[in-house]
């Protein structure tokens, strides 16, 4: 690569963003469907204003995408690699203006090199794809409004047509955002705090223009507030649980606030998360001194320092990724970091460039391994097990939940299942009802027996399947079968395992149940929503 300048600084991340998107589409078209992947699944087949746990954006942008490519990996991933190739270039954008066109490139590669962006946010089938790049678009309006070279004398140009052209742009893509995912709320949170803690900017709560954006906003959202309005404002509450006490005795538990942090961390890359963290302090540092850094602080600290203090009392698992808009506004000022700090040309320099060749060599060769072996699992064959087997329980490769169970529908053509009208599908989890959803492709009505179904239970309407039979499908819980499955049908039947193979090898055994002639059961089992339903109660609520 020729020396970075200013004037090749574009093409430069231009280049780069094209590489990685090339690379992405192949990992989205030959890696499986993770969990969370194949339980969103059905929602793109089934077209609706909102949905249960999640907005509806990234339902319909994938819905499209599958008539166009058609119902595979590729054809659900798609949007979410087109879209943070553009939050990428939108990323170059921002830190462009406020800082230097160098620091712009610099901050498009390391993000594309932080093992959460690089993959999971940017090739996944998940809300965060729309969300991180709606953000970014609203950002870049704001930046223009409130942030780049001649900020501070906004009120001049304050009624100009730019100006209300811009907030109609902020409007629209916070509106977007918000029908991403519910984090948009930082973002306006973040906004606020940033124009109330500058002087310089708080004659901008004397413009119509902020209130006309959020207008906008609210008018777009129109579709996730009418569903749940007539859901039992279901999404809003199931969400909002999440940031409450886990027990009925409140309890911290810095247990769980320190996996957080590990978790940020280890999502991050160590090595990438430790500069970010000093970033986000030197923008504390620097906040009254220049908007930039102002406005980068304010925009990342809030859903940093919120998912990771609700950590102290709920149990949010390993849900690392909750910080990630915070810390992507990060990258814009590390990027400025590393262009100065290699302009330098002292020893930081080289120590600079050598962070920056192993964070790409690192990058490179882990997703080059870990997708092939969750494509062929050949470190099974060649590689020391206890690496794969250390972090998970029952002696189990967790890279499997990444494998399509295609043995599934191996099994159901084989029985005849798959295209008797009179068979539908049931689980006990409804994180397996996904993986068993999509190597079926949606072709089967799909129940979960149990009191955590989730989105699933907005999908198939029970009353229809009265009288038919299922196959339950169940991860070795046999017991959870018997007390929530059992007592919807005469008889339940244990059968074969099916076994998930990959290269030759078992790898995975799932318990196979028939269940015959279902109905609504004998005895009142108001803790599941599938009982709800069958008795003509909404599935949430009292």
């Amino acid at each position: 690569m020729n020396k970075l300048t200013e004037s090749n600084a574009a093409r430069s991340a231009a280049i780069i963003i094209l590489i990685t998107f090339v690379a992405r589409c192949f990992i989205a078209a030959y890696t499986g469907l993770g969990i969370g992947e194949s339980y969103y699944f059905r929602g793109a087949l089934n077209f609706d204003l909102s949905y249960f746990d999640q907005p509806p954006l990234f339902f319909w942008l994938s819905g499209i995408s599958v008539k166009i490519f058609g119902l595979n990996n590729f054809g659900l991933r798609f949007p979410a690699v087109l879209l943070f190739a553009g939050t990428s270039w939108l990323m170059f954008l921002v830190t462009k203006k406020i800082f230097t066109a160098k620091a712009g490139f610099w901050a498009v590669v390391t993000m594309n090199l932080s093992a959460v962006f690089t993959v999971a946010i940017a090739c996944w089938f998940q809300p965060d794809a729309p969300l991180m790049f709606f953000w970014m678009l609203a950002t870049y309006y704001i930046v223009q409004l409130m942030v780049s070279p001649g900020a501070e004398k906004s009120e001049a140009t304050r009624y100009s047509r730019k100006t209300w052209l811009l907030w109609l742009g902020v409007g629209v893509s916070m509106g977007f955002a918000t029908l991403s995912k519910y984090h948009v709320l930082f973002l306006f949170a973040g906004v606020f705090l940033f124009v109330v803690t500058n002087k310089s900017q708080r004659h901008w709560l004397r413009h119509p223009g902020p209130y006309l954006a959020v207008l906008i906003t609210i008018i777009m959202a129109f579709p996730v507030l009418w569903w749940n309005a007539h859901n039992g404002w279901v999404s809003f509450i199931f969400q909002g649980s999440r940031a409450g006490a886990n027990t009925e005795h409140f309890k911290l538990h810095f247990d769980w606030f320190f996996r957080s942090i590990g978790g940020q961390a280890a999502f991050l890359l160590p090595w990438i998360w430790f500069p970010i963290v000093r970033q986000l302090y030197i923008s504390y540092k620097l906040r009254k001194q220049l908007l930039a850094y102002s406005f980068t602080f304010w925009m990342a600290i809030l859903p940093i320092v919120f998912f990771t203090m609700v950590t102290l009392w709920s149990n949010l698992q390993f849900h690392f990724h909750w910080q990630a808009p915070g810390y992507m506004m990060m990258f814009i000022p590390l990027g400025f970091a590393i262009d100065k700090s290699l302009s330098s040309g002292d020893k930081r320099a080289r120590l600079n460039c050598r962070w920056v060749s192993f964070s790409v060599y690192f990058t490179i060769i882990t997703i080059g391994v870990l997708g092939t072996h969750m494509v062929t699992g050949f470190w099974q064959w060649y590689g020391p097990k206890w690496i794969v087997y250390q972090l998970h329980k029952d002696n189990n490769d967790p890279t499997i939940q990444g494998v399509d169970y295609t043995d599934i529908k191996t099994r159901f053509d084989k029985e005849g299942w798959t295209n008797n009208p009179n068979v539908f599908i049931g689980t006990p989890r409804w994180w397996l009802t996904g993986k068993v959803d999509w190597a079926l492709k949606g072709t089967k009505d799909i129940m979960v027996f149990n009191s955590d179904p989730r989105n699933l239970a907005f999908m198939v309407e029970p009353k229809k399947l009265l009288g038919k039979d299922a196959i339950i499908i169940s991860d070795q819980e046999q017991q959870d079968v018997n007390a929530d499955a059992k007592p919807f049908f005469d008889s339940v039947t244990q059968l074969p395992d099916i076994n998930i193979v990959r290269s030759g090898r078992v790898e995975y055994r799932l318990q196979v149940f028939y269940g015959k002639n279902f109905h609504v059961p004998a005895d009142k089992r108001m803790d599941l929503p599938l009982y709800r339903q069958l008795i003509g109660l909404p599935p949430f609520g009292k």
